[in-house]
Protein backbone atom coordinates (compact mmCIF):
# COMPACT_ATOMS: atom_id res chain seq x y z
CA UNK A 1 0.00 0.00 0.00
CA UNK A 2 2.69 2.09 0.93
CA UNK A 3 4.68 1.92 -2.24
CA UNK A 4 1.35 2.74 -4.57
CA UNK A 5 0.99 6.31 -2.53
CA UNK A 6 4.76 6.49 -3.49
CA UNK A 7 3.87 5.73 -7.13
CA UNK A 8 1.02 7.80 -6.96
CA UNK A 9 2.60 11.09 -5.16
CA UNK A 10 5.63 10.27 -7.68
CA UNK A 11 2.89 10.44 -10.81
CA UNK A 12 1.49 13.60 -9.12
CA UNK A 13 4.88 15.10 -8.72
CA UNK A 14 5.76 14.44 -12.58
CA UNK A 15 2.16 16.15 -13.78
CA UNK A 16 2.49 19.35 -12.01
CA UNK A 17 6.21 19.66 -12.74
CA UNK A 18 5.91 19.42 -16.63
CA UNK A 19 2.90 21.43 -16.51
CA UNK A 20 4.68 24.17 -14.47
CA UNK A 21 7.74 23.77 -17.30
CA UNK A 22 5.48 24.04 -20.24
CA UNK A 23 5.13 27.66 -22.49
CA UNK A 24 4.42 30.24 -21.62
CA UNK A 25 0.57 30.82 -22.32
CA UNK A 26 -1.06 30.46 -19.17
CA UNK A 27 -4.47 30.04 -19.89
CA UNK A 28 -3.81 26.74 -21.91
CA UNK A 29 -1.26 25.28 -19.61
CA UNK A 30 -3.16 26.34 -16.39
CA UNK A 31 -6.52 23.97 -17.91
CA UNK A 32 -4.09 21.30 -18.75
CA UNK A 33 -2.47 21.71 -15.28
CA UNK A 34 -5.61 21.59 -13.50
CA UNK A 35 -7.31 18.24 -15.55
CA UNK A 36 -4.10 16.61 -15.13
CA UNK A 37 -4.26 16.96 -11.69
CA UNK A 38 -7.77 15.50 -11.60
CA UNK A 39 -6.94 12.83 -13.10
CA UNK A 40 -4.53 11.89 -11.23
CA UNK A 41 -6.40 12.46 -7.95
CA UNK A 42 -9.17 10.59 -9.60
CA UNK A 43 -6.39 7.80 -10.63
CA UNK A 44 -5.12 7.88 -6.97
CA UNK A 45 -8.27 7.32 -5.42
CA UNK A 46 -9.78 4.70 -7.86
CA UNK A 47 -6.48 2.72 -6.54
CA UNK A 48 -6.87 3.61 -2.61
CA UNK A 49 -10.73 2.59 -3.17
CA UNK A 50 -9.09 -0.49 -4.85
CA UNK A 51 -6.44 -1.67 -2.56
CA UNK A 52 -9.49 -1.26 0.22
CA UNK A 53 -11.43 -3.77 -0.93
CA UNK A 54 -8.83 -5.87 -1.31
CA UNK A 55 -7.90 -5.79 2.15
CA UNK A 56 -11.67 -5.66 2.96
CA UNK A 57 -12.18 -9.00 0.87
CA UNK A 58 -9.47 -10.81 2.26
CA UNK A 59 -10.14 -10.19 5.96
CA UNK A 60 -13.90 -11.50 5.38
CA UNK A 61 -12.07 -14.63 4.00
CA UNK A 62 -9.23 -15.07 6.85
CA UNK A 63 -12.63 -14.54 9.63
CA UNK A 64 -14.71 -17.33 7.49
CA UNK A 65 -12.06 -19.53 7.64
CA UNK A 66 -11.31 -19.19 11.88
CA UNK A 67 -12.38 -21.96 13.98
CA UNK A 68 -15.69 -20.83 16.02
CA UNK A 69 -16.24 -23.85 18.00
CA UNK A 70 -14.10 -24.73 21.03
CA UNK A 71 -14.27 -27.98 22.17
CA UNK A 72 -13.27 -29.23 26.29
CA UNK A 73 -12.58 -32.59 27.78
CA UNK A 74 -14.26 -33.68 30.41
CA UNK A 75 -15.10 -31.60 33.29
CA UNK A 76 -12.52 -28.77 32.42
CA UNK A 77 -12.66 -25.41 31.73
CA UNK A 78 -8.89 -25.68 30.63
CA UNK A 79 -7.53 -24.66 26.82
CA UNK A 80 -5.65 -27.18 24.95
CA UNK A 81 -2.87 -26.28 22.72
CA UNK A 82 -4.83 -26.43 19.96
CA UNK A 83 -7.75 -24.05 20.97
CA UNK A 84 -4.98 -21.60 21.54
CA UNK A 85 -3.75 -21.74 18.16
CA UNK A 86 -6.72 -21.13 17.09
CA UNK A 87 -7.99 -18.01 19.12
CA UNK A 88 -4.58 -16.40 18.56
CA UNK A 89 -6.02 -16.30 14.69
CA UNK A 90 -9.29 -15.11 15.61
CA UNK A 91 -7.18 -12.53 18.16
CA UNK A 92 -5.33 -11.29 14.79
CA UNK A 93 -8.46 -10.64 13.13
CA UNK A 94 -10.80 -9.18 15.70
CA UNK A 95 -7.54 -6.62 16.05
CA UNK A 96 -8.55 -5.90 12.74
CA UNK A 97 -11.70 -4.46 13.60
CA UNK A 98 -14.44 -3.17 16.43
CA UNK A 99 -16.41 -6.39 15.91
CA UNK A 100 -18.40 -7.36 19.04
CA UNK A 101 -17.89 -11.29 20.05
CA UNK A 102 -20.48 -13.44 22.57
CA UNK A 103 -19.07 -16.58 23.62
CA UNK A 104 -22.14 -19.33 24.27
CA UNK A 105 -20.42 -21.83 26.72
CA UNK A 106 -22.07 -25.04 26.85
CA UNK A 107 -21.71 -28.81 28.34
CA UNK A 108 -22.80 -32.47 28.35
CA UNK A 109 -25.38 -33.22 30.21
CA UNK A 110 -23.87 -35.09 32.66
CA UNK A 111 -23.91 -33.25 36.35
CA UNK A 112 -26.29 -31.41 37.95
CA UNK A 113 -28.65 -28.17 35.77
CA UNK A 114 -26.71 -25.82 38.41
CA UNK A 115 -23.29 -27.59 37.61
CA UNK A 116 -23.43 -27.18 33.83
CA UNK A 117 -24.14 -23.87 34.18
CA UNK A 118 -21.36 -22.85 35.74
CA UNK A 119 -19.26 -24.84 33.81
CA UNK A 120 -20.30 -23.90 30.94
CA UNK A 121 -19.42 -19.97 32.22
CA UNK A 122 -16.38 -21.21 33.56
CA UNK A 123 -15.25 -22.64 29.90
CA UNK A 124 -16.72 -19.10 28.08
CA UNK A 125 -15.04 -16.64 30.42
CA UNK A 126 -11.59 -18.95 29.76
CA UNK A 127 -11.69 -17.98 26.42
CA UNK A 128 -13.09 -14.49 27.12
CA UNK A 129 -9.76 -13.90 29.49
CA UNK A 130 -7.14 -15.44 26.58
CA UNK A 131 -8.73 -13.21 23.99
CA UNK A 132 -8.39 -9.90 27.08
CA UNK A 133 -5.17 -10.94 27.92
CA UNK A 134 -4.18 -10.86 24.21
CA UNK A 135 -5.63 -7.36 22.86
CA UNK A 136 -9.08 -7.46 22.41
CA UNK A 137 -10.80 -5.11 24.40
CA UNK A 138 -13.13 -6.88 26.96
CA UNK A 139 -15.92 -4.38 25.95
CA UNK A 140 -16.40 -6.07 23.19
CA UNK A 141 -16.52 -9.65 24.66
CA UNK A 142 -19.62 -10.79 25.96
CA UNK A 143 -20.09 -14.61 27.69
CA UNK A 144 -23.23 -16.45 28.10
CA UNK A 145 -23.47 -19.77 29.64
CA UNK A 146 -26.11 -22.31 28.40
CA UNK A 147 -25.38 -25.24 29.95
CA UNK A 148 -26.66 -28.78 29.30
CA UNK A 149 -29.33 -26.93 27.63
CA UNK A 150 -28.84 -26.67 23.91
CA UNK A 151 -26.74 -29.97 22.79
CA UNK A 152 -25.81 -30.11 19.19
CA UNK A 153 -25.38 -33.96 19.49
CA UNK A 154 -28.42 -36.13 21.27
CA UNK A 155 -27.69 -39.27 23.03
CA UNK A 156 -25.58 -40.82 25.85
CA UNK A 157 -22.60 -41.74 24.48
CA UNK A 158 -19.02 -40.52 24.76
CA UNK A 159 -19.01 -39.19 21.28
CA UNK A 160 -22.25 -37.12 22.25
CA UNK A 161 -21.24 -35.70 25.28
CA UNK A 162 -17.93 -34.49 23.54
CA UNK A 163 -19.13 -32.58 20.87
CA UNK A 164 -21.39 -30.84 23.27
CA UNK A 165 -18.61 -29.80 25.48
CA UNK A 166 -17.87 -26.61 23.67
CA UNK A 167 -17.69 -22.84 23.70
CA UNK A 168 -19.05 -21.34 20.24
CA UNK A 169 -17.66 -18.24 19.28
CA UNK A 170 -20.40 -15.89 17.67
Amino acid sequence: MEINKLKLLSAIFAATLLVGCASTDTSDDDAAAAAAAEQAAAEAAAMEAAEEEAARKAAEEAAANLQTVFYFDFDQATLSADTRAALDAQVAVLKDNNAKVRLEGHADERGTREYNMALGERRANAIANYLIINGVARYRVETVSYGEERPVASGSGDSAWSQNRRVELK
